[in-house]
C-alpha cells in the first residue's frame, strides 16, 4: 500500500492540514475536529483495487464531519465501509448511529451528509466505491447506512476476514486478478445488505421505484441483445416511452445511458476474465450489443481512458510480457 500521510513525519503545526490533504485525497474532502491537533497522530495507507479504493486508517481522537456544502461540490457519489482493526468507532448517517468494535462492518453514503468519531487511538479497514457498483437501489442502500453488521454471525463472518486477509495481500494481486477480485468483493458485500434488508422487511413503497426496479432487472436480463432499446424496455413493462424517458430523467439519467453503461461493464470485466483471454475484443464487443467494433472502442475509452486492447495488455500479464519481449526482439 501506498501512505499518503503520516503526521509523524510532519511539524506539529502542519498535522491538522496534512491529515486534510490526505483524507481528501483518499476519500472526500471533510471537516474534523481534533482535541489537540498538534499531538494528533495518525497514518493512512491506501491502494486500489480495481474501482475499490482500499485504505487502511491509524487515528488518534478526532471526529470527522462530511457538509452538505462538501457534497454540492463533489461529481462521484461513493459508497464508504468502515470496519475497525482495533479500537472503537461511531458512525453516524439518517438519524442512526452504529457502534463498531473490532470486526464489526458499517455502510455510509458520501453523498449524503454524515459523522465519524473517533474517540480513542483506532485502526480501521476503509472500503470505497462508487454507487454503480453495488447495484442496490438508492432508496434501498439509504435505509442500510449507519447500521451495525456483526463480522462474527451469518455473512458478515464471511466478509470480514476476506477484507483483512485482502488488505493484506494486495501487493500480490496482480492487474488482471484485481480488477475480478473487486468485482467480487463487490457482489459479496450486495449479498451481505441485500440479506439485510430482507432482514429489515424491507418493501418499496413507491410504485414508481417498484417500477424502475422491474425495469433495471429487464435490461441486466437482457444486455446482451442486441435490439434492447428504450422502445422494448417500455413495452415488456407496459408503459409509454415518454413515460419511461420521464422516470429516468427524474433518476438523472436516461434508458440509454443506462443500457451503454452496464454493457461496458460486462465487456471491462469479459476483457480480464480468464476465460475470455483468446476471444477478440471486437467479439467481446459485439456479444454485449455494440456490433460496431470502431464505435465500441470509442465509447469504451470515452468511459474508461483507454481503448479496450489497452485496457486488456495492462491488466494481462501476459500479455504485457509478450509486448515487451517483441519490443526487445526488434530492438524497441
Amino acid at each position: 500500500m501506498t501512505v499518503l500521510v503520516r503526521t509523524a513525519d510532519v511539524s506539529a503545526r502542519e498535522r491538522e492540514e496534512a491529515w486534510r490533504a490526505a483524507v481528501a485525497e483518499a476519500f472526500v474532502p471533510l471537516d474534523f475536529t481534533f482535541s489537540d491537533p498538534a499531538t494528533f497522530c495518525g497514518e493512512i495507507s491506501a491502494d486500489l483495487l480495481g474501482s475499490v479504493a482500499v485504505c487502511r486508517v491509524t487515528a488518534g481522537p478526532h471526529r470527522a464531519l462530511r457538509t452538505e456544502q462538501q457534497i454540492a461540490r463533489t461529481e462521484t457519489p461513493y459508497y464508504k465501509l468502515s470496519m475497525p482493526l482495533r479500537g472503537y468507532v461511531l458512525i453516524s448517517q439518517e438519524g442512526r448511529q452504529a457502534s463498531l468494535l473490532p470486526g464489526d462492518l458499517a455502510l455510509y453514503d458520501t453523498s449524503r451528509p454524515y459523522e465519524v468519531s473517533f474517540d480513542d487511538n483506532c485502526r480501521l479497514l476503509v472500503l470505497m466505491f462508487p454507487h454503480r457498483d453495488l447495484r442496490l437501489g438508492y432508496d434501498a442502500v439509504s435505509r442500510l447506512t449507519a447500521r451495525q453488521v456483526s463480522g462474527r454471525t451469518g455473512i458478515g463472518a464471511l466478509v470480514a476476514p476476506l477484507l483483512v486477509n485482502l488488505a493484506e495481500r494486495l501487493d500480490e494481486i496482480g492487474g488482471a486478478q484485481s480488477a475480478r477480485l473487486a468485482d467480487n468483493v463487490i457482489d459479496l458485500l450486495g449479498t451481505l445488505y441485500a440479506d439485510l434488508l430482507t432482514v429489515l422487511g424491507h418493501r418499496p413503497t413507491d410504485p414508481r421505484r417498484t417500477l424502475m426496479a422491474k425495469m433495471h432487472c429487464f435490461i441486466e436480463d437482457r444486455l446482451d441483445d442486441p435490439d434492447l432499446d428504450p422502445e422494448t424496455v417500455a413495452a415488456a413493462c407496459h408503459i409509454s416511452v415518454g413515460y419511461l424517458h420521464k422516470l429516468f430523467r427524474a433518476e438523472g439519467t436516461s434508458v440509454s445511458r443506462v443500457i451503454r453503461e452496464r454493457r461496458l461493464e460486462q465487456c471491462r470485466r469479459d476483457l480480464v476474465a480468464p476465460a475470455s483471454r483468446d476471444q477478440a475484443v471486437s467479439a467481446i464487443g459485439a456479444h454485449w450489443g455494440f456490433l460496431d467494433a470502431a464505435h465500441f472502442s470509442r465509447i469504451f475509452k470515452a468511459a474508461y481512458g483507454v481503448s479496450p486492447r489497452e485496457y486488456r495488455l495492462s491488466r494481462d500479464p501476459f500479455a504485457t510480457a509478450e509486448v515487451t519481449a517483441a519490443a526487445a526482439a526488434f530492438g524497441g
